[in-house]
This record gives C-alpha cells, structure tokens and sequence, in this order.
C-alpha cells in the first residue's frame, strides 16, 4: 500500500490519459484538435480541482464546447469559465 492515498500507479495514470485521450475525440475536428492538443501538453498542469472540472466539461456537447472554445457563448460557472479559459489561453496560437 501506497503513503500517498492520492497517488496514482504509474498504469492507473497512462490508462486515465488513454481515457481522456478517447474522450477528447469529438464529432468536430476543431474539437478534436484542440481538447486533443490541450490533453497532450497541458492537462497535467492543471491543479487536481481543475483537472476535475476538465474531466466534467468533457461530458458537454459538441455545440456548446465549440461555443465556449470560440468565443460564441461564456460559461456561468466561474470554476468551469477559468479551465475553459486556460484551454483557449494554452492551445490556441497568438496572433
């Protein structure tokens, strides 16, 4: 048994990162490219919170993530509009 109840086995993270992986294809390629681009590079940056409220955004539909991501609509939730925010902030290129 682990000291740390929080820590993962090195299996049980890459299976978690397969499931996000899995997750993060949508049914539009904008998505796809920029959830799949976030989860590759920055997902495990993320605090644990965000991390969960990540997990929690991947379970909106298709429309109303490519309307958060491209700036169409703005999440009520402030926790949600943060991790929203950094994805846009960390993935999408400056001009």
């Amino acid at each position: 048994m682990s000291a740390n109840p929080d820590a993962m086995p090195a299996g049980s993270a890459e299976n978690e990162m397969s499931r996000l992986r899995w997750q993060c294809r949508r049914g539009m390629l904008e998505l796809d490219d920029l959830l799949g681009n976030f989860v590759e590079h920055h997902y495990q940056k993320l605090e644990q919170q965000q991390q969960k409220i990540f997990k929690q955004v991947l379970n909106f539909p298709d429309q109303l993530l490519f309307d958060y991501f491209f700036g169409n609509a703005k999440p009520i939730d402030k926790e949600i509009s943060h991790v929203i925010e950094r994805i846009r902030c960390d993935v999408t290129p400056r001009t």
